[in-house]
């Protein structure tokens, strides 16, 4: 099977035949086979589970939503609306619902109304239902959730007087096939005023530059994801063998082929620098805010519990393995894998 290199160089040889074959071939479709809805689920499922990638993105998000909370908790009539523009198995939520119901007392509950978006009724539905059953265990707190189809427009919401509003903006930017559609998104976001907005986004490198400067930076981002499941997982550990086939290895594809599939309105990520999500959010009226130690704290818990652990590092400090990054004056955090930075989490405010 190989080691982890050549695991993801195979992937990448994989896309980059595809990417010369025209999408009749039945050798493009043989190699660019999406897993079935449950071979993808369960990829994700184990990744979520195993490496702390997934989990840095939503605790840290949490956290800073549940702060934004607390600041106006005197007038928001103990009322939080969170609006998720790509909740996909709602995986992020439970944490929060669990922290809220925390804070909550017996005969002063909390409300927590979640707006999500998503690619099908089916893939809601299922959402709705994972998580309805699991806030029924808390019952200091009110739960609504209120799917939506990726691509609605945010024009009818419900909403409480003086609660506090949220906007959930984790992986989902990326995914949008050009800066228009990415502009459309956050001028909707402002629109609604909210009190905070969280994104957390891939860090990469997408520019208009060449195919072959965009190829080198995804090789290098994904060759230490490949390489971070070492801290995770056995090489042979079939868990592991999924995850990197359905899921990382899908992205692989996918990001190789990324023209194709904007030319046949496909949605495909593209990784881009801090910086420029940063320029970007200004530019539309919002603000970076400090995240808190409580965040810091947390993630460096998360990776003592999900890894081989390896200490809170200051931005440029080299150390191996996983560890997190505080940038732009402690407006931004970072999970990074030895000196490649992974992904990065922000908060920001209307101006």
């Amino acid at each position: 099977m190989g080691d982890s290199v050549q695991r993801v160089v195979a992937y990448f040889a994989d896309g980059l035949v595809a990417r010369l074959l025209t999408r009749k071939s039945p050798f493009y479709d043989m190699i660019m086979k999406e897993p079935t809805a449950e071979e993808e689920f369960l990829a994700f499922t184990c990744l979520y589970r195993v490496s702390p990638y997934y989990q840095f993105a939503h605790f840290t998000a949490n956290q800073a939503i549940i702060e934004a909370y607390e600041k106006e908790e005197e007038f928001n009539n103990r009322a939080l609306h969170v609006i998720d523009f790509d909740v996909a198995y709602g995986f992020q939520w439970p944490s929060l619902i669990q922290s809220l119901s925390d804070k909550a007392s017996g005969g002063n509950r909390i409300s927590l109304r979640l707006t999500g978006f998503g690619t099908s009724f089916a893939e809601l539905q299922e959402t709705e239902n994972r998580l309805v059953s699991f806030a029924k265990g808390f019952r200091n707190l009110v739960f609504e959730f209120q799917g939506l189809l990726r691509g609605s427009k945010l024009t009818n919401l419900r909403k409480k007087k003086n609660e506090t509003v949220a906007v959930n903006l984790v992986f989902h930017l990326n995914t949008l096939n050009n800066s228009m559609k990415i502009s459309d998104t956050l001028k909707s976001v402002r629109s609604h005023r909210p009190s905070i907005v969280v994104l957390v986004e891939q860090e990469g490198g997408r520019s208009p530059r060449s195919f072959l400067s965009r190829f080198m930076e995804s090789l290098h981002y994904f060759a230490a994801m490949f390489d971070s499941l070492d801290d995770c997982l056995p090489l042979e550990s079939a868990e592991r063998l999924s995850i990197e086939k359905n899921h990382l290895g899908k992205e692989i594809k996918s990001m190789t082929n990324c023209d194709k599939d904007e030319e046949n309105n496909k949605s495909s990520s593209r990784y881009e620098k801090m910086e420029t999500w940063k320029s970007r959010m200004e530019s539309h009226g919002f603000e970076g805010t400090k995240l808190s130690s409580k965040c810091l704290i947390q993630a460096k818990l998360l990776l003592k519990i999900t890894t081989h652990y390896c200490p809170l590092q200051c931005e440029g400090e080299v150390n191996g393995g996983f560890r997190v990054f505080e940038r732009d004056e402690a407006k931004a955090l970072s999970l990074g894998w030895q000196d490649r930075c992974l992904l990065t989490a922000s908060a920001w405010q209307c101006v």
